[in-house]
């Protein structure tokens, strides 16, 4: 279900960015606009495991660097039949984690040092089954077009504002008027955004489901993700809200208006349907 409502949002994203870049910019326009968000976008897709691993200056470990937390990922491999990823610790006491790399033959797992440091090996690894669950549902790839078609269409209502201001709305005259001119400037760039960001949360749900079957650890991640929540110290992402999307614990998200714009469900509803999982499992 989760994948088909997926499927209905990208749907929804392509077809308001056809709308507007064929309305506003024409057929050139529109080609023009999503070249430039297409190579901004899967440069950052190519390059995505380099950059956000340098960004939180992670450093690559060996099992006897920390064997207990190599393992946990040498095991899930085995399990989820995905080729080994590179093993990373970030030195943050805040307790998060993250899986980054184009595809299974290039990923990562990521932890930090207070992630370690509060859960024990179960929790662990419901954690690091979540995170190989965004690398077999492709969900750098998933989430990388979702962002390209978004950004298009922020460059295409970038060009309507100009034109507003320069031209005096221009050919947006024969085009819609004061109205389309509205839509193609401000309102379409916030429902992609808010379509991008639904797509985020419903792969969430995803992940928590799809790494819960590889070792059936629904009830410890659940416990994790309450350990995480209630912590102390958050990672601070408000220089890094780029990257908000790869963590499992966001602490961008908002609640009531703002959690339209949140990349990640209520952290509540996620623990309440970890526990429905772990029920149907076990009375299966």
């Amino acid at each position: 279900m989760n994948t088909l409502k997926v499927t209905f949002l990208m749907l929804i994203l392509i077809l308001l960015f056809s709308y507007l870049g064929f309305y506003f910019g024409g057929q050139n326009g529109m080609i023009i606009a999503f070249l430039i968000a297409a190579g901004m976008n899967f440069f950052s897709y190519w390059y995505s495991d380099k950059i956000v691993l340098k960004m939180y200056k992670a450093h690559q470990i060996t099992e006897a660097d920390h064997p207990r937390y190599y393992s946990i990922v040498q095991n899930i491999s085995n399990v989820a039949i995905v080729p080994m990823p590179k093993v990373y610790i970030v030195p943050s006491k805040a307790p998060n984690a993250f899986a980054t790399g184009r595809n299974a033959e290039h990923a990562a797992v990521a932890v930090t040092e207070g992630l370690l440091g509060i859960l024990d090996d179960g929790e662990l690894e419901g954690v690091i089954c979540h995170e190989f669950a965004h690398i077999v549902n492709k969900d750098m790839l998933i989430g990388t077009i979702a962002a390209t078609f978004a950004g298009a269409i922020g460059i295409i209502a970038t060009i309507a504002r100009f034109s507003a201001i320069f031209y005096g709305g221009g050919r947006d005259n024969n085009r819609g008027g004061l109205f389309g001119l509205l839509i193609a400037a401000i309102i379409a760039p916030i429902v992609a955004l808010i379509i991008q960001t639904a797509i985020s949360r419903k792969r969430e749900y995803k992940a928590d489901e799809t790494g819960g079957r590889f070792t059936s650890k629904y009830k410890e991640l659940a416990s994790a993700l309450g350990k995480l929540n209630r912590a102390p110290i958050q990672m601070n992402l408000d220089k890094k809200p780029a990257t908000a999307h790869l963590m499992i614990m966001n602490p961008l998200s908002g609640k009531g208006f703002a959690s339209f714009f949140s990349t990640h469900p209520p952290v509540e509803k996620r623990i309440e349907r970890l526990h429905k999982l772990a029920n149907q499992t076990y009375y299966q």
